[in-house]
């Protein structure tokens, strides 16, 4: 037998195991192979390390720039620098950073955005804005220019406009410098619309997909107070301005009605009545987030009803699963039972199934029109449409998928009960229900009562049960955003991305953080009430 292969020894008569993969592991990165590994992580850990400073200077983020230079530094002090007090250092240093960027970077990120106004229309930067406002607000005057248009690209290849003018038939070259006339010998002109020009790569065919974007950005100054600029793929329009802004006083002017809309501190230009240009841009807006939530009934009203169903929601899933499967755990805990094994197999299925999987085909068999559930039953139920039947839908589905992991934790902490002290309480004449309640579900709860905490929250935020299953509704008449069966997170995610004009991703970020607060102290006040409990252990 090879020297390198790991065989049982024997020690003064007793047999020692092998050493196991790890132990044999740790001495085959030591020395040089150990060093040379060393060298070469920390100095893919510097070169993302540079990369990020460069990228935070380019943006003129110098507090994070420098941070991220010490936080480099650091590390390539604690792996080089011979010192015995920076070994435990070693080990910390993996966990520590990857706890800085997948827990505390996305918290302090998130709540940067819970005081800001960020959302569909408040997404750019103020000089951003301001720029398109100005292409935004071009208009066709009542006189104005119509061309047929055909997109080319210039020797340099910059997309460039070719223009034939309706009436006058002249052809010009538009493109961010502005209109440049042809000379009729140098353009040909087939059913109104340049087909070649010198000079000039006139676009066909597949070179004209994923220029959409480009044309639409293309505002080609024609002279004076004039642009021209594309409408679709082969026609153009002679536009004017109507809304005029001055950087002295940083202000848009209505060209036509002279109405004056300034800066109102909220990331927007609005007039002297209060009334916004569409296009905003980011900014801190304080608490204003969480004010509206408890402030204003658009946001107020469907937050209360749906934090009252997601309780309730929550504390039924919990209560209901969790008897259900004590139910059945002492029920298969029974050492005659026959079959015991595959019982319990059966049982655990639904767990074992994709619980998103399983929520799509429940949506199927609850469905009203071809459901094999409501085939089944003498008449049919509105299961997925009616708020009161979509609410026990959730409910009992989520029953269905919950059942086996209380059965499980059941099963486990009911086996952990001393045999002798249930045989004692019979000896001592105790009928099975005061067994029951004087031992066994005491006991019980001392180990299950965290995982029940958990498993509140758990379903406190259980997106996929919900959205999979009713998407959140039905809606009723007065509700835009929040339907009968959004629980707080799936009402969260609508706010985020289909409400308003698109998204408001400010006030999500600030529900999310009652959310946690909610939930953080739901868990806080449970663990205190519970510790009753640790006496009986």
């Amino acid at each position: 037998m090879s020297s390198g292969a790991a065989t049982n020894r024997t020690a003064h008569g007793v047999t020692v195991p092998p050493p196991s993969l790890l132990a044999r592991a740790v001495p085959a990165f030591s020395g040089t192979t150990g060093l040379v590994v060393k060298l070469v992580l920390l100095g893919i850990a510097n070169a993302i390390g540079l990369w990020a400073i460069v990228g935070l200077l380019g943006n003129e983020n110098w507090i994070a720039a420098l941070c991220v230079l010490a936080a480099t530094l650091g590390i390539d002090a604690v792996y080089l620098l011979p010192v015995r007090g920076l070994v435990p250092a070693k080990f910390l240093v993996p966990a520590t950073v990857f706890l800085i960027g997948f827990q505390l970077i996305p918290i302090v990120y998130n709540a940067d955005v819970a005081f800001s106004n960020w959302s569909t229309g408040h997404n750019l930067t103020k000089e951003e804005a301001i720029q398109t406002i100005e292409e935004t607000s071009l208009a066709q005057p009542a006189n104005g220019a119509f061309y047929t248009m055909t997109p080319a690209r210039d020797e340099s290849g910059n997309l460039t406009l070719l223009l034939v003018e309706e009436g006058s038939g002249k052809a010009y070259a538009g493109n961010e410098e502005g209109l440049t006339p042809l000379p009729a010998t140098d353009v040909t002109v087939a059913n109104g619309a340049v087909t070649a020009a010198q000079g000039y790569d006139v676009l066909t065919g597949d070179e004209l997909a994923g220029i959409d974007e480009q044309l639409a950005r293309l505002v080609v100054p024609a002279g004076g107070n004039s642009f021209v600029r594309a409408e679709g793929l082969s026609t153009a329009l002679e536009l004017q301005p109507t809304l005029r802004y001055d950087p002295q006083t940083d202000t848009f002017t209505n060209i036509e009605t002279g109405v004056v809309y300034s800066d109102n501190g909220k990331g927007a230009y609005a007039d002297p009545q209060g009334q916004e240009i569409d296009q905003g841009w980011r900014t801190n807006i304080g608490f204003a987030n969480f004010r509206d939530i408890f402030r204003n009934p658009l946001v107020r009203d469907p937050f209360l009803s749906t934090f009252v169903w997601t309780f309730t929601y929550a504390l039924l899933s919990v209560v209901l699963t969790f008897f259900a499967g004590l139910f059945i755990a002492i029920a298969l805990n029974y050492d005659g039972l026959r079959f015991q094994r595959l019982q319990r197999s059966i049982l655990i299925l639904p767990y074992a199934i994709p619980a998103f999987l399983s929520l799509l085909v429940w949506r199927g068999l609850l469905n009203d029109d071809f459901g094999v559930v409501n085939a089944i039953l003498p008449v049919d139920v509105p299961w997925l449409f009616d708020p009161f039947w979509a609410r026990v839908s959730c409910l009992l589905v989520n029953f269905w998928l919950g059942i086996p992991y209380m059965f499980l934790i059941c099963t486990g902490a009911l086996q952990s009960i001393p045999g002798e002290m249930v045989e004692a309480a019979r000896v001592d004449g105790a009928s099975g229900l005061q067994v029951f309640r004087k031992i066994t579900l005491p006991l019980l709860l001392v180990a299950v009562t965290p995982l029940l905490i958990a498993s509140f929250a758990f379903n406190f935020n259980n997106f996929n049960a919900i959205y999979f299953l009713t998407e959140g509704g039905p809606y009723g008449e007065n509700q835009s955003v929040a339907g009968a069966t959004d629980l707080l997170v799936s009402y969260t995610y609508k706010v985020a991305f289909q409400t308003g004009r698109g998204g408001d991703f400010g006030l999500a970020a600030a529900l999310s953080i009652l959310i946690f607060l909610i939930i953080g102290t739901i868990s806080a006040v449970t663990f205190i009430r519970t510790k009753a409990l640790e006496s009986i252990a």
